[in-house]
């Protein structure tokens, strides 16, 4: 078992999935056999989202695999973990999702430098299909640009 230094997950669907404007970074209310298996890297933010729950933000669908080590204390892998915000910015959050079409997505989860596990969350509102195709076609130009210029 090795235990990293740097913990670094991305969600990367979310940016080609959604418009993001708003992100703010968020602590996470785990337990102790979850903030171990976190630090091992054995964790999942793709299909996670945000939701109100009690006036208090939760993030639902995040993934963190059990602890090998752990005994009968281990945790569940999927459940609703609680966001350590504050509340002036959980009443901005709670006044941008009143739009039609916005959700809170999880961008990025990590350990910062003082060892608390931080999660980076934005609100987004989901692209339209030819939104995407769009996304594709100039990533793809770009990739032809560059193998263009790197060959001369």
């Amino acid at each position: 078992m090795k235990i990293e230094k740097t913990v670094n997950i991305l969600n990367r669907r979310a940016r080609f999935e959604y418009e993001i404007s708003d992100e703010i970074e968020a602590g996470i209310v785990l337990t102790g056999t979850e903030i171990k298996s976190l630090r091992m890297s054995k964790a999942s933010i793709a299909e996670a989202f945000c939701q109100f729950i009690g006036g208090e933000l939760y993030i639902i669908n995040m993934t963190i695999d059990e602890y090998k080590l752990g005994t009968f204390y281990n945790h569940k892998t999927k459940r609703e973990r609680k966001l350590l915000l504050h509340k002036k910015e959980l009443h901005k959050f709670e006044r941008k999702l009143k739009d039609a079409g916005k959700t809170i997505i999880p961008l990025k989860l990590y350990i910062n430098d003082k060892g608390k596990a931080k999660i980076r969350v934005a609100v987004g509102k989901g692209k339209k299909l030819y939104d995407k195709r769009e996304a594709i076609k100039s990533r793809e130009n770009k990739r032809n640009l560059d193998r263009l210029l790197k060959k001369s």
